[in-house]
């Protein structure tokens, strides 16, 4: 999947329309460069959410499963207002059931939110939303068709990754899976060198597992991946879940940034949610919510 999409909101007709009427007496060559050059500096901006592990069960120690549908919908609101391009939840949208019925049950409800929040939604798999499911249950329910994809928006480039696979390349489904036997398989890679040799925009990635260490949250060969990354000479930052806090860090030149779970903690203060800006150079604007951290990066 590698696709261009546009929407044209109220903002963007009546900047549109102040640039046709500071353009009209131009020759038309002239006007259309002014107006690709007005196109190629709008940032995109997009709403983040990662690790709500929504369950209509009790709470399990620091996370409080039922209490992050409350969270998601002010995150909702405040993304609503801020009239974002898309919105992507980095995994673990659900926590794991006792059946597939209920774990679908689990899925409609909180998705009822976030699918709604705006026109385009993108979800990360997490190893919690394929351990009851496989992933063409959960996919199916939330109408996406690939786990693993690419797709521009403006003057960016974003790739959503899939980690769910163990190291012997079986794809997580149906609790087959220990949670840190993760990795990334050859076919993957593959299309991943292949998608970011295509473009020449800034990208962005999206992942679950992170790709920055090599503890018990990592994807096992987070270094092959990482070297594609470097290669590629486009990308930018990686913005990544799995292990609930904040925590960034700089590896030659590209941001990998981990954002903070919904899930942890009673309460609104205890939530986290943000407001992503990409620009078209590959500065980039990160406004955190509740206890989620703000950066500024400079291209």
């Amino acid at each position: 999947m590698h696709s261009e999409e546009y929407r044209i909101g109220r903002r963007a007709i009546l900047r549109g329309g102040a640039l046709l009427l500071g353009t009209a007496a131009l020759p038309l060559g002239q006007a259309s460069l002014l107006m690709s050059a007005e196109g190629s500096k709008k940032s995109i901006r997009l709403g983040m959410v990662t690790d709500l592990h929504y369950a209509d069960k009790p709470n399990g120690g620091s996370r409080h499963y039922r209490e992050s549908l409350k969270k998601l919908t002010e995150a909702a609101t405040a993304f609503e207002d801020a009239k974002l391009d898309f919105v992507v939840e980095l995994g673990d949208l659900i926590d794991a059931a006792a059946s597939i019925d209920q774990e679908l049950a689990y899925l409609k409800t909180i998705n009822k939110v976030f699918g709604s929040i705006s026109a385009e939604n993108h979800y990360v798999l997490g190893n919690h939303c394929v351990t009851t499911l496989d992933k063409k249950e959960f996919l199916g329910a939330v109408e996406q068709s690939d786990s693993y994809y690419s797709f521009d928006k403006g003057n960016v480039h974003f790739v959503v990754l899939d980690a769910c696979f163990r190291k012997d390349g079986e794809s997580y489904g149906h609790d087959n899976f220990k949670w840190t036997d993760t990795a990334i398989p050859a076919k993957e890679l593959e299309w991943l060198k292949g998608d970011l040799a295509d473009t020449d925009k800034k990208t962005v990635i999206f992942a679950h597992q992170r790709l920055d260490v090599t503890n018990a949250h990592g994807v096992k060969n987070s270094p092959d991946v990482r070297k594609i990354l470097e290669e590629a000479g486009n990308v930018v930052a990686v913005f990544q879940g799995h292990s609930h806090a904040n925590e960034y860090h700089d590896i030659n030149g590209i941001h990998y940034c981990t954002m903070v779970a919904m899930v942890e903690g009673s309460g609104d203060e205890n939530s986290a949610y943000s407001i992503l800006e990409v620009n078209a150079d590959g500065s980039i604007k990160i406004d955190g919510f509740r206890k989620q951290k703000d950066y500024v990066w400079k291209a």
